[in-house]
């Protein structure tokens, strides 16, 4: 009996010592069994207590007085599936008629504490069908990413989202995109992230880093083209802007419009064009967008606005030639000038990180999804790297990127090199290098999934 109670206390103290230094840990050999059982007992009283049952139907109650048998409860929602994760629970839900996906998504928080789970978010698969996911730790607080990930062709892991999925920023489903944030708000981690993830992939990377490249020219043996000043970023603008027309001229000749060509043949992009004719993708990432519209003279104000309509161009007419736009800013409000709030408009993807003002956070989704304005401002400071994503279908979600080190970004981007497409339009703006600028790497140098898997602290 003794070795009985010594092994029960064993077990309690290493799942308490588990849960407090690895949570994630704790869940998969302790929290999992726990968290279902609860659910499943408590699930009729929550759902009665939350308001998600109806009264039972006519022909039950009809039935009952035929048999004389007790009138019949309100009924819940039915459990169509209920699957484990690594970071919570998955619930699936078959709603009753007179139900509506959004009665769950207002109860969310009821959820929460009733089944003492961290976080609760649910959507709507399809119609009468809502998939309730339960988070059982803060997945932010130490970010993990899987090992596996649903790779494709301009697809890549960027974050990890608070219900414990994958974040992906997808160039192809959104072509461009915003991403704002305050100093030390982890803006720049995230962009580097997003590089380290891009190296691999067959795809030309353009860089505009007007802060004299402190941030992108150390990855910049994987870039094909980089500018470290707004005069060198307007002339690259102009070559991307001659780039994307050479493309067109490219999809125009090869359209095939025959009537005997099938519709699905007919090319309207150049991810409809054969393998051997598909131009390579370009992604141009812009480090401060405001430094490129500031302006303190006639002089300068010419080239801001040949800048910004460069830059309104690529946004309208990029997405078919394979060009892709990541902005990156501080603040991209009106005050910027004229032609800014025409470029935002373009900008489908939405990312903010910890900003000073409300105004900055309305910048980001005033227009596109005003309850993620709200959670943007609160981000505390001592959370770097944890930001607010939406897009133009009014949904958000809180994310956070892996930390991924300046030191690990650069190996990444050395061991990729091989892969960085010349364009000749862009040849001019192509990095130099010399011995000099070699950065020696260490011994043991990150993989990417290494790096994905960094833990954020």
């Amino acid at each position: 009996m003794t070795w009985l109670i010594v092994a029960l206390v064993l077990v309690v103290a290493a799942a308490g010592l588990l849960r407090w230094r690895r949570p994630a840990w704790y869940w998969l050999a302790f929290g999992i069994a726990w968290a279902a059982l609860r659910v499943l007992v408590r699930y009729p009283s929550v759902m009665d207590a939350c308001g998600l049952t109806v009264p039972p139907s006519r022909w039950r109650l009809t039935l009952a007085r035929m048999t004389n048998r007790p009138v019949p409860g309100p009924r819940a929602p039915r459990i169509l599936r209920l699957r484990p994760t690594r970071t919570g629970l998955v619930l699936r839900l078959k709603l009753r008629p007179g139900q509506d996906a959004f009665d769950v998504a207002a109860s969310c928080d009821r959820l929460r504490h009733s089944f003492a789970m961290y976080g609760v978010t649910s959507r709507e698969l399809r119609s009468g069908v809502v998939e309730v996911r339960m988070t059982g730790y803060d997945v932010l607080k130490r970010v993990q990413m899987p090992a596996q990930f649903d790779s494709r062709p301009m697809r890549v892991p960027v974050a990890l989202r608070q219900d414990g999925s994958v974040h992906y920023r997808d160039y192809r489903a959104v072509p461009h995109a915003l991403t704002l944030g305050a100093t030390e708000s982890g803006k720049s981690v995230y962009q580097r992230n997003l590089v380290a993830s891009l190296a691999p992939q067959s795809v030309a990377l353009v860089g505009i880093d007007c802060k004299q490249g402190v941030e992108l020219f150390p990855l910049a043996r994987r870039f094909s083209a980089l500018a470290d000043n707004p005069d060198i970023a307007a002339e690259l603008l102009d070559a991307l802007v001659s780039h994307m027309e050479g493309v067109y001229q490219l999809i125009r000749a090869e359209q095939q419009i025959a009537a005997d060509v099938p519709d699905a043949e007919i090319a309207a992009d150049i991810w409809d064009l054969p393998d051997h004719l598909r131009p390579i993708p370009v992604v141009v990432l812009v480090d401060e967008v405001a430094e490129l519209a500031l302006f303190a003279n006639k002089e300068e104000e010419k080239r801001r606005d040949r800048i910004i309509t460069a830059l309104a161009r690529l946004a309208q007419l990029g997405r078919a030639a394979g060009i892709y736009l990541e902005i990156c800013g501080q603040r991209f409000g009106s005050e910027l000038g004229k032609g800014i709030t025409m470029l935002r408009a373009q900008l489908t993807g939405r990312t903010a990180h910890r900003v000073n003002d409300e105004s900055s956070a309305n910048m980001a989704f005033g227009d596109i999804a005003p309850d993620a304005v709200l959670a943007a401002i609160q981000i505390p400071t001592d959370t770097p790297g944890v930001a607010i994503t939406g897009d133009s279908t009014g949904g958000w979600a809180r994310i956070r990127a892996p930390h991924t080190s300046l030191r690990q970004a650069v190996n990444i981007c050395n061991r990729h090199a091989d892969q960085t497409p010349d364009l000749p339009a862009l040849t001019p703006f192509r990095p130099a290098f010399d011995n000099a600028m070699t950065i020696p790497a260490p011994a043991v140098e990150s993989s990417p999934v290494a790096v994905a898997q960094e833990v954020t602290t």
